[in-house]
């Protein structure tokens, strides 16, 4: 009887350690297989974007309407930037993104977006992106490589986290020298002033980064300045993707 028992457990304790193995083993699969899909989205994603030019990202929230003033702000700074040459991308959804794309078509600039896959209210692509200039992508690292590789400079308008996210991995990218330097703006002081305040103090202060960092990015409300400050860069700079 006792041993019946025992036999009993070494087959239950061997059934669970084969279900772990057969769990272990599919979820490997999955991710093998999941290399192959991020693979089809660089493809894609390279094959559209290497065909495009002067191209400045502009990011910010996606929940900000058309009579809001940032909204008006970005359509006045991608128009600009289309009057210096350049060509504006997107995230391709609502709010900033919309207004940015809207400001560029108008100015009959390249309005291109980088739409990803959510399951919320900014999911669909807004109407100003130019047909055969918009992708959608499942992964939002595979559409932040797009985002650095292919532009130009960075316009950050006011914005939440996927906003700061940008904005600090640009940052971030040029202060360990992984990408060239480009022009990175801020556009809208009253919004950014106190993390920039932060910034010059406590982060300064606390040695946490270096004073020549601050030099990685501008703070402005000036659409003209703003393109101005990303054409005069590239007076001196060979305009080339980032890496």
């Amino acid at each position: 009887m006792e041993n019946t028992m025992m036999n009993q457990e070494s087959r239950s304790e061997y059934d669970v350690r084969q279900d772990l193995l057969l769990r272990g083993l599919l979820a490997a699969q999955d991710d093998v297989w999941r290399i192959f899909r991020v693979m089809s989205e660089f493809i894609e994603g390279f094959t559209l974007m290497a065909k495009q030019k002067n191209l400045v990202s502009i990011f910010g929230s996606a929940r900000l309407k058309p009579d809001s003033r940032y909204y008006q702000l970005a359509v006045q700074v991608a128009q600009e930037l289309v009057k210096h040459g350049f060509n504006v991308l997107t995230g391709g959804g609502p709010g900033i993104m919309e207004a940015a794309n809207k400001g560029a078509q108008e100015q009959k600039g390249d309005s291109v977006g980088v739409a990803i896959e959510l399951l919320a209210t900014e999911e669909s692509a807004n109407k100003y992106i130019d047909r055969g200039r918009l992708i959608t992508f499942r992964h939002f690292f595979v559409r932040k490589v797009m985002f650095v590789k292919y532009a130009h400079g960075f316009i950050v308008m006011p914005g939440g986290f996927g906003t700061f996210d940008e904005f600090f991995e640009a940052i971030t990218l040029v202060q360990t020298k992984k990408t060239k330097k480009f022009p990175i703006i801020l556009m809208g002081s009253e919004y950014w002033k106190g993390l920039v305040d932060w910034i010059k103090t406590t982060v300064l202060q606390e040695k946490m980064i270096s004073p020549d960092d601050l030099d990685m990015f501008y703070v402005t409300d000036d659409p003209v300045e703003a393109a101005t400050l990303i054409e005069n860069f590239y007076k001196k700079h060979v305009m080339i993707t980032n890496f």
